[in-house]
């Protein structure tokens, strides 16, 4: 599918931030975006970079009534040699297509997901900032915007894509964090939308991380739904905990998203020397082995934050401390081969890197 490229007057274009280290997440946007339409009619048609601005939605479009919505995340960077390079845009294309069969809703061709994104970065790589630990930001989403109450899937989607220049996800950067293990509520169960990337499910989480920040915590630890006993993930990171040589993470079960970094850090972890496992994680077995010294370190993978080390759990009253309560060497050790990958700075040996033209 040809993509056109609408022009951006002179008055549509913004101030690019002097000082990247300013940057924070989320909060800043380029001057293009990428949308594609879907109707039943004539399926995916009219894709077009066009200038970054509010749509115009019906109230009645089925996005605000019924939440069919689906995003992705991902992250582009600007090496040292000018070379512009995508972290494994693929992985994500195939799991957006996963999500939107879950919710009802057409499958994108992946080359189409990946092409189009190319192209949109190649029109806004002067916004790709370069200072250490900085990206660019895509988030891919679709949304039905039918105008119509009922309970159906929409007859009209939008496929768009919006690109923000980032900073750290956690403002503090790299450094440990603390978790709250929910004992109340609950995010997912198999069976439900738990494995898809779409914003009901952040939805649901807010009033638990809310709490939880009160109490002085950072993020908090979802348990499964059913048994409330079995660690599964935080709102926006996968979790791993280190036994010596040993990295164990929750095994995907239908309500945990099967995050791109997440099987990234699986495949570097091996490549390290480490042995991995992926199983059903009893909190009050964890607990027990952080006490006892058996877990000697913790961290969380997700493409915002990339690698977050995590400093302190806590569940009913109970808080540890994972190690020394600093950055454990196996979390250093991934968190520089996983971002030296990204970065140009390490040579890929797993082919994850797409080069934007």
């Amino acid at each position: 599918m040809e993509i056109s490229v609408l022009p951006l007057a002179a008055g549509q274009m913004k101030a690019k931030v002097a000082d990247e280290s300013k940057l924070g997440f989320g909060r800043i946007f380029t001057d293009r975006m990428l949308l594609i339409e879907w109707t039943t009619e004539k399926g995916w048609h009219n894709a077009r970079i066009k200038p970054y601005e509010p749509f115009v939605l019906d109230p009645s479009a089925q996005v605000f009534h019924y939440a069919q919505e689906i995003f992705e995340g991902l992250k582009a960077y600007k090496w040292g040699d000018g070379r512009i390079a995508l972290f494994r845009p693929d992985k994500n294309a195939r799991r957006f297509n996963q999500s939107a069969e879950r919710l009802c809703m057409p499958e994108l061709p992946e080359e189409l997901f990946v092409e189009g994104i190319k192209q949109l970065v190649a029109q806004e790589k002067d916004w790709i900032p370069t200072a250490p630990g900085t990206s660019l930001y895509i988030r891919p989403t679709m949304i039905a915007v039918e105008p119509v109450l009922g309970v159906n899937p929409s007859a009209h989607f939008y496929f768009y894509v919006i690109l923000s220049p980032v900073g750290a996800y956690y403002a503090a950067g790299f450094k440990p964090v603390s978790i709250m293990v929910e004992g109340h509520y609950v995010r997912a169960v198999p069976g439900g939308t738990g494995e898809a990337k779409t914003g009901g499910n952040y939805a649901s989480s807010l009033k638990a991380g809310l709490d939880a920040k009160k109490k002085g915590f950072d993020q908090v630890l979802w348990l499964d739904g059913r048994e409330q006993r079995y660690i599964e993930e935080v709102g926006a990171m996968n979790m791993f905990f280190v036994y010596g040589n040993r990295v164990v993470t929750s095994a995907l079960n239908g309500s945990i998203l099967a995050g791109v970094t997440r099987d990234s850090v699986l495949a570097l972890a091996k490549k390290l020397g480490c042995s991995v496992d992926e199983m059903k994680i009893d909190v009050n077995d964890l607990m027990a082995d952080i006490k006892a010294g058996k877990v000697t370190e913790a961290f969380g993978s997700g493409t915002a934050a990339v690698i977050t080390p995590v400093g302190r759990l806590h569940y009913k009253g109970d808080t540890v401390q994972l190690g020394d309560g600093g950055v454990g060497n196996l979390t250093q050790r991934l968190y520089d081969t996983l971002t030296g990958i990204q970065t140009g700075q390490i040579p890929d040996d797993f082919g994850w890197i797409t080069f934007v033209a």
